[in-house]
């Protein structure tokens, strides 16, 4: 179980009440309800907004216009050579 800490914050009424409701209905600690609530909140942070979005799509799209810097042979051969080693245990030759 993780470690709590107690805490002291100064919330309006109408967010204390919806906290309580919302314990009261869920049958839940309010400090649960809060600790859900927040938890809610920063999976929702961590998702890209459109402008992210855009600018990432759009450095993808400029990396794939810019002209490659090897052949095709030479990558297929790379990422064998990483399957195989993968499938070794990463160990080196004469290990």
């Amino acid at each position: 179980m993780a470690v709590m800490v107690k805490v002291t914050f100064t919330l309006d009424e109408e967010t204390v009440t919806a906290i309580r409701v919302l314990a009261e209905r869920k049958r839940k600690a309010q400090s649960l309800v809060v600790r859900e609530a927040i938890a809610a909140y920063a999976r929702q942070e961590e998702k890209l907004d459109d402008e992210e979005r855009v600018r990432r799509l759009r450095v993808l799209d400029q990396l794939r216009e810019q002209p490659r810097t090897r052949q095709q042979a030479d990558v297929d051969n790379e990422l064998s050579d990483i399957r195989r080693a993968r499938r070794a245990g990463w160990r080196r030759p004469g290990e």
